[in-house]
């Protein structure tokens, strides 16, 4: 396993990590997110990712209950939350960016996942309604407790970790370390161009989710069928499968599929290589249904030689989506 400086914090972070969204609970029971997590940290994986949205909660307490009984060194570790959605009720301030909300769901995920601190917790989404100035604040009084060590961002602007940031210089407080954001072959523009300039100026982390544009480029659609129990199957997900499925993306993963067979090399597993090769990726969040699917994923370690000038150039001329800095 690599390990990689989460932007310019100290902390290092496996460059695969493992997340839980969707799979813990609707996938994945208890005994086989404990197997999943046993052979990640087994095999290096330092990095563990959640939120109280997950399965509403239920997430949370399925990792929190593998940790308790794997009993790994706490120093050996790290786990995150996220806050912003709430975990179901969306009555007021059950939601958002609020001192309120951040502190109660900071204190209920510590519970479900029998934690006494978090090592990451990422302000979910941007929230209009409440001032940035809060948050900032409210992160940094969670640090001062010991509640949590590092804070981050997801899915936010390049202009909102700015200002962030500024809030934080401005008030002699601790501002957002890292950001996490979905970054694949097919979705490019945040982690490439907008935030290219806060990976100097801020010293950004990125922790990026959905390397295979959820499940999109493993090529297991390419039939026009849809597999029973992948997440494009779930009603409540059928925003995902709309967003994706549709020929122009189904026509890139054609060519990227026979372009890695040239290879002799798994498509997911050159994804997934392609995502890590970027060296303002701090971590990659890998997502599994079962050891196999985990094993091979993390194997894509072992591709990173393989992106020569020969290969890159490749890869461009079927994916023709080099972002491009708008005016």
């Amino acid at each position: 396993m690599q390990y990689r400086n989460l932007g310019k914090s100290g902390l290092k972070v496996s460059a695969l990590s493992l997340g839980s969204w969707i799979t813990f609970n609707h996938q994945v029971d208890e005994k086989l997110a404990m197997e999943l997590m046993s052979f990640a940290y087994e095999r290096g994986v330092n990095f563990f990712d959640n939120a109280e949205v997950y399965a509403h909660g239920r997430s949370e307490y399925i990792m929190g209950n593998a940790l308790k009984e794997l009993a790994w060194d706490r120093s050996s570790y790290l786990v995150s939350s996220k806050a912003y959605f709430g975990r179901g009720d969306k009555r007021p301030n059950m939601t958002g960016l609020s001192r309120k909300h951040l502190t109660e769901a900071c204190n209920e995920a510590l519970h479900r996942l029998q934690l006494e601190y978090l090592d990451l917790f990422f302000a979910h989404r941007p929230d209009r309604s409440t001032p940035i100035e809060e948050t900032v604040w409210t992160m940094h009084q969670l640090i001062m407790q010991g509640k949590i060590l590092y804070w981050g961002t997801s899915e936010w602007s390049a202009q909102e970790i700015t200002e962030a940031h500024l809030v934080a210089r401005q008030n002699h407080l601790i501002g957002p370390v890292m950001e996490q954001v979905q970054y694949n072959m097919l979705t490019r523009y945040k982690v490439e161009c907008e935030y290219s300039q806060l990976y100097k100026t801020l010293g950004l982390g990125t922790t990026t989710w959905s390397p295979l544009c959820s499940g999109l480029l493993t090529a297991k659609y390419l039939d026009n069928r849809i597999p029973e129990s992948s997440r494009f199957s779930f009603p409540e997900y059928s925003w995902l499968r709309e967003r994706n499925l549709v020929p122009e993306k189904i026509a890139k993963v054609e060519r990227l599929n026979a372009l890695a067979q040239r290879y002799g090399i798994p498509l997911n597993r050159l994804a997934i290589a392609w995502c890590l090769n970027n060296p303002n990726v701090s971590s990659v969040i890998l997502g599994a249904t079962s050891i196999t699917q985990l094993s091979d994923n993390l194997e894509s370690m072992e591709l990173l030689p393989l992106f020569d000038d020969q290969l890159s150039a490749e890869l461009e001329d079927i994916l023709h989506n080099t972002p491009v800095p708008t005016e």
